[in-house]
């Protein structure tokens, strides 16, 4: 079976930083989270583009659990 994201376009941008004020996390969160140990190099966020719009976005967090965001636009745009 041929990986969905094989072949797509990739955007790197630094990495996205928590609050000062970070809520506490959430029941079922992933385990950095929890505070078990965190890769030095950061989460990262990677944009998927399909000419000028961003269609996905992939969140990688430093434990390795990625969210990948589905970005829908309204018809005609």
């Amino acid at each position: 079976m041929k990986p969905f994201l094989q072949g797509k376009k990739t955007m790197s941008t630094p990495p996205l930083r928590a609050p000062a004020s970070a809520p506490s996390p959430l029941p079922g969160a992933c385990a950095h989270s929890r505070g078990e140990a965190a890769s030095p190099n950061g989460p990262t966020v990677e944009a998927i583009k399909e000419g000028d719009k961003v269609v996905r976005l992939i969140v990688t967090c430093t434990c390795g659990e990625r969210i990948e965001v589905d970005c829908l636009y309204p018809p005609g745009l």
